[in-house]
Formats: structure tokens, sequence, C-alpha cells
């Protein structure tokens, strides 16, 4: 977590008068319901709760912390705002059903400005037309299960040529073993699916556009997870107190030159008549829509804001959630060998070793999506999902949430409660064999929220699941995993809103298939 605790000491010392004038004249008087979650004590005058995640810290667990002493809902302060913390499957419930509409919205930031396109991002915009809007073309016409399996194609081209790629890696060696750092292994074969579906764009290993796409990426994720001081003292933004608005408005700019010379491309052989009118691209149709959509329709945007800010949500959408839970998977599986045999005897029994694996075989691999779910489980993506901010007053657990609050679940905790899973830090893929054999992860389930839930559910959750699965079984059928070492790897976190690991992954690849399966195109 990106918050400069010193940093933060000095500031508080020398606003204060300006703290006390904006209190006085112009925030909000608190709400003095008594009927509220408990108050964590703590708070410091001005930034309230902020200190608490400054540094290294891992906010899940700080929350996690709290939770175990004032218990599933309790109310922090963050600067000017009030933010309650969901620790609890049920109360988790009623605000993604119940309280779902009150809880829709987004609060206002500075990233959802510079980086977000002001607010034409639609996951990060406000709840209202614009967003409704967006979000229904979206499920229908982009992130449909639909569409999501009309790019198998290019999910099981990308994972094969990888196997390819590693294979042709080992034979360079005597050992017949290459070392791979997974998290980078991962990070460019995730890449390639999406930008191949959004703009039909492919990268090859140290690409100079794909590093920048990578790069900025990475930004987003990580301004994302960051509490900027004038998103919580918005008093101070003229300050650009930690050269957020700065690096912001760099990263942004590199992503928007990279999307402006797709939008051209496509624009041009629109122009030319060259369309795959039979499988276009996330970009294609939005031009499609655009184009054909009334000029207020969505939001006042221009369309090519529009095209550019929803070609970059896809992006995002998917990107980082995947390839930083393909870290984890493997990470678990490397720390418990036992687990990885048992996948590898499950793959040979159902798909042997003369052929290989296609995503129709996922649906008899069982301990595989087990493995899945699990590590889903221990290290869910995004462990506290992205803060959004309640529209009207309503009622979670018996406590008045007043209007205006920050709601942040804490999917971690709810991940990790021992009331419903037996020693919940092991990881044990057979539970979801026998008691929660009937257990998803797509948000109905609310002890299981990896991608969250309600109509502000991860709107990359089906193409992760189906890019883990596929990714994952090409991955254990065509090598045998080893770690460098004897020690257990490594499973400090690095929060960037997405959980990554603190440290690289290098692992060792042995191929354990006939040499000529590995040059089978998709």
């Amino acid at each position: 977590m990106d918050l400069d605790l010193s940093f933060l000491i000095a500031t508080t010392a020398s606003i204060i008068i300006l703290t006390f004038l904006y209190q006085t004249f112009i925030q909000k008087k608190p709400n003095t319901n008594t009927n509220s979650p408990p108050h964590a004590s703590g708070a410091w005058p001005i930034i309230g709760h902020l200190h608490l995640l400054g540094g290294d810290a891992i906010p899940h667990r700080v929350f996690g912390n709290l939770a175990d002493k004032y218990g599933p809902i309790f109310t922090i302060k963050l600067g000017v705002h009030q933010a309650v913390i969901v620790n609890d499957a049920e109360l988790a419930k009623s605000c993604f059903t119940v309280n779902d509409k009150a809880f829709a919205s987004r609060p206002k930031s500075l990233l959802s400005v510079i980086m977000g396109y002001n607010y034409a991002m639609f996951p990060l915009s406000q709840y209202g037309e614009y967003y409704t809007k967006m979000s229904k073309m979206a499920k229908v016409e982009l992130l449909s299960q639909k569409r999501v399996e009309m790019i198998k194609d290019i999910r099981v081209s990308e994972v094969r040529t990888f196997m390819k790629n590693m294979h042709d890696d080992c034979l360079k060696n005597k050992t017949n073993t290459v070392k791979v750092e997974m998290r980078e292994f991962f990070a460019n074969l995730v890449l390639n699916i999406i930008t191949r579906s959004v703009a039909s764009k492919r990268f090859t290993p140290g690409d100079e556009e794909a590093n920048k796409v990578h790069d900025v990426v990475t930004k987003f994720f990580e301004y994302l997870g960051t509490f900027v001081v004038s998103d919580f003292l918005p008093f101070l933004k003229f300050l650009d107190l930690g050269g957020h608005v700065k690096g912001m408005t760099l990263a942004a700019k590199d992503m928007d030159d990279i999307i402006e010379v797709w939008l051209d491309d496509h624009k041009k052989r629109r122009a030319s008549g060259k369309l795959n009118e039979e499988n276009p691209d996330y970009m294609d149709t939005l031009l499609n829509i655009v184009e054909n959509a009334s000029k207020d329709e969505f939001g006042g945007y221009d369309n090519d804001t529009l095209v550019k800010a929803s070609s970059l949500t896809m992006i995002t959408a998917g990107f980082d959630s995947t390839a930083v839970a393909l870290a984890w998977t493997i990470t678990l599986l490397l720390n418990n060998p036992e687990k990885l045999k048992l996948a590898q005897e499950e793959m040979d029994r159902h798909v042997g070793r003369d052929r290989l694996v296609d995503e129709s075989d996922i649906k008899n691999l069982v301990y595989l999506q087990a493995i899945i779910k699990e590590s889903l489980r221990i290290h869910p993506p995004a462990p506290i999902a992205i803060t959004r901010q309640s529209r009207e007053d309503c009622v979670v657990g018996g406590y008045m949430i007043p209007e205006g609050t920050l709601f942040i679940p804490n999917i971690w905790k709810i991940h990790h409660n021992p009331d419903v899973w037996d020693e919940p830090s092991q990881f044990r893929p057979e539970r979801f064999l026998t008691d929660k054999k009937n257990f998803d992860v797509k948000g109905q389930h609310f002890d299981l929220l990896p991608f969250g839930s309600g109509r502000r559910m991860c709107l990359g959750a089906s193409f992760a699941l189906n890019s883990m699965q596929s990714t994952l079984a090409g991955l254990i059928q065509g090598f045998d995993l080893a770690k460098t070492s004897n020690e257990p790897i490594d499973t400090k976190e690095k929060f960037q809103l997405t959980n990554h690991k603190k440290y690289p992954l290098e692992v060792l690849l042995t191929p354990r298939l006939s040499r000529n399966l590995y040059n089978v195109n998709a």
C-alpha cells in the first residue's frame, strides 16, 4: 500500500488550520445515529485511520485484525469519509442483494478522472443512466458467456504457443529443463489473450509495445490500490501530495497513445472494407455500437473516448486478476506437491499423454477445478473489492448506514472464516469435492466471492476463470513443475488492489509429453 506514514505526519502538522476551516464551514456534520456499526478506535486528527494503511501494510489483513476486535462489521474514518468494512458472508449478502442498488455507486477519485477518461470507464463511474447503459452493453455485447466462448480459439492458441516456446527452451539445455519466472510468463500469456480479443494485437516476448501496455496496466492497479491523499482530503488536491496527479497523467498519456494507434488502425480497415464480420474483435464491436448510437446516448462522450475507455476497461477487467491468480495457484501447488501429483494423475486418466488437453475436457477435470476454487479462496485476486459508496441510507445487519458511506467488502476475511472453512489457511482442494462441491465463484455463494457479487461484480470473471482453467490444464499436462530449492516458496504479499506475490516465482519446467505434441497448432 503506497502511503508514506512520515509524509502524512508532516502533512498533518502543516494543514491543521486548513482542516479546521474546512471542517467548520464545508464538511458535512457526522451522522449522530447511535444505531451505527462499532467505530474502530485509534483515528488520528484529520487523516482518521489512514495511518493504519501506511508503508507495507496489507489492508485486508489490517481490516481482518480489526474485525477480530470489533466484530464482522465496523466503521473507520478515512480522511473526510466514513467507511464501513464488512467481513462476514451474511452481511455481504445483504449488501450485494437487498442493498445492492443502495451500494451501486463509486466514490469520486482522481484515478477515475485522469486514467479513466473522466469516468468514461464505466466500472469506475457513479451509478446512473450512463453506468446502466454501458454495463448492459458490456454484458450483452462484450462479456457475455457466449462472447467469452467465441475467444476459445485465442486462448487455446496462446496456451499452446507458450507451451511450444517453453518446450523449445527446454531442448536448448542438456538437462531438458528450463527455469521460468512464472509471474512474467503468465502476464505475457494473459496480455496476448486480451489484446488479441480487444484489438487483434499479438506481442512477442520483449516487444516494446507489450512492455508499455504491461507497465501502464500495472500502474493503473497500483494507483487503484493507493489511498491518494486528495481523494480523502479533497481540499488538499491543489498540492498534489505524493505526486499522484503527475504520475497518473503520464501513465494515462502513455496508454492513450497506444490505444489511439489501435483505434486508427481499426478505422482504416473499416474504411477499406477489410472487416472480420464473422469474428470481430472488441474494438470493432464497440465501433459498430457507437457509430449507430445517437450523440447523447452514452453520457455525452465522443465516440473515440467511448471506444478507448471501453477498450481499456476490457484490458483491465481480466489482465491483472488472471495473471495474479495463476501465480498464486502455482505457488500453492509447488508448496503442496502431493496436490500437483493428484492433478496430473487426473489429467492422465481423463486425457492421457497422446493428445493435448482441450477446453472440452475441463468438465471432467474436477480436481483441477477444485484447485482453482481453493486458490481463489485462499488468495482472492482482489482481497478487498473496489470501494463502493452508498447512494442512500440503508440498513445492514441491523445497523443504519448513512448515504455517502464508503463500503469496503473484505473478501479475504470472508474466505478465511473458520466457522465455514475448516483450517482456512490450509490448501485443501478436496473440500470442493465434498461439503463445498456445489460452491461456484460466480457471486451466488457468499462465502466464496473472489470476483465480488451484485451489479458491480468483476466484469472479467468469466474471462479469468476460463483463462485460468485452460492455462493451468495445459501447463500441468505438458510439464513437470518443481521448485528451484528445497525451501518453501515465499508467500509474502504485495498489495496493488490485486494481491500480488511480493517476490518472483521461479519454477523449473521439464516436458512430460512426446516432442511432436508441442508442435500442434490450435
